[in-house]
């Protein structure tokens, strides 16, 4: 019968001692990138297969990550997660996911069930950027917020920089030539409307400019977005392009906009915010979008967290850039 694969058999083949191997496939340690990655592929040619209890007896640790989250239909917990898993894949880590579904109860019942479980950390996330009470106070292990914040300085939060994506909306809608911007975006007292709308008018007024249409608050919606068109095709104010808050609404927007006989983008270019991909996508033309690059968000977040669980941990907001996809809706 062959002989089972040990850590030995994968260090001798990346070169490297049975220690470094170790650390490489249990995340830990500094090393040079290429470094891990030969022990990585070592490991796969090989087909080693790490003994999770015998690295919890050695380590004190379970390999495990809790993900709480209030994001129950997935919009934004699953892309965090995906990129979440892509870090924590590296070190063989496993995440258990647990909806909260809005539910302080059912929250704090998830987070005593992962504090029993004995898992390493916890990411806490959920569908709004906006900053929201500590889960707990005093716990045994670490915690990160992803895409939401704490309102407590002291824990490490990474969030979408959701003013710097405002401000890439206007630049390229100036860039193409539009002059009379108009906004229309969600509640006005949604954090991420407010902050959108307001860093869109700074964007603006850097360069000498004021918005084409004052700020339209509504709904995150295609009703909403139908509704919007109506008013600033009625209000004749000459505006050559929108910048919307969701997709959802530039979506309804856009074909608001088409029923009422205007072209997108030669008479109104058109910019979203999310990049959803079934609506950019879905909308006619394709829709040109904010993307807040979740993915980036939720592997940022599990390195924070691996970093505070081997002893190095990062205090207070992280904030990560935007980026523009362009598309069909602003196409010169």
């Amino acid at each position: 019968m062959d002989r089972a694969v040990t850590i030995s058999h994968v260090a001798a083949l990346a070169g490297v001692s049975t220690g470094t191997a170790s650390k490489a496939l249990n995340g830990r340690g500094a090393m040079k990138p290429e470094t891990r990655l030969r022990v990585q592929q070592a490991a796969e040619q090989l087909g080693f297969v790490a003994n999770a209890a015998a690295r919890s007896l050695q380590t004190g640790r379970t390999y495990t990550v809790g993900m709480i989250t209030t994001d129950s239909i997935g919009r934004f917990s699953i892309p965090l997660l995906i990129g979440a898993e892509d870090a924590l894949g590296a070190g063989q880590m496993s995440i258990f996911l647990c909806d909260a579904r809005d539910d302080p109860i059912r929250e704090q019942y998830y987070l005593r069930t992962l504090l029993s479980r004995k898992v390493d950390g916890i990411i806490v996330t959920g569908r709004r950027t906006q900053a929201r009470t500590p889960i707990g106070v005093g716990l045994p292990v670490p915690v990160v917020y992803a895409f939401i914040s704490s309102t407590d300085p002291q824990d490490c939060s990474v969030v979408p920089d959701e003013a710097d994506g405002s401000r890439r909306a206007i630049k390229h809608l100036l860039a193409i030539g539009r002059k009379r911007i108009a906004h229309v975006t969600g509640p006005e007292h949604h954090h991420s409307a407010t902050v959108r709308a307001r860093a869109a008018d700074e964007a603006l007024a850097a360069e000498g400019l004021t918005a084409g249409f004052p700020t339209l608050y509504g709904e995150w919606s295609e009703a909403w977005g139908r509704q919007a068109a109506g008013i600033l095709v009625n209000a004749d104010a000459g505006v050559d392009a929108v910048f919307c808050g969701s997709d959802q609404i530039a979506r309804g927007l856009a074909e608001g906009l088409t029923k009422a006989g205007k072209d997108v983008p030669r008479d109104i270019a058109l910019v979203g915010f999310d990049n959803w991909d079934v609506m950019v996508e879905g909308c006619q033309p394709a829709l040109t979008s904010v993307d807040m690059d979740l993915e980036g968000i939720g592997r940022s977040a599990a390195e924070q967290l691996l970093a505070a669980i081997n002893g190095n941990p990062a205090h207070g907001q992280h904030a990560r850039p935007c980026r523009l996809i362009p598309r069909a809706s602003t196409a010169v």
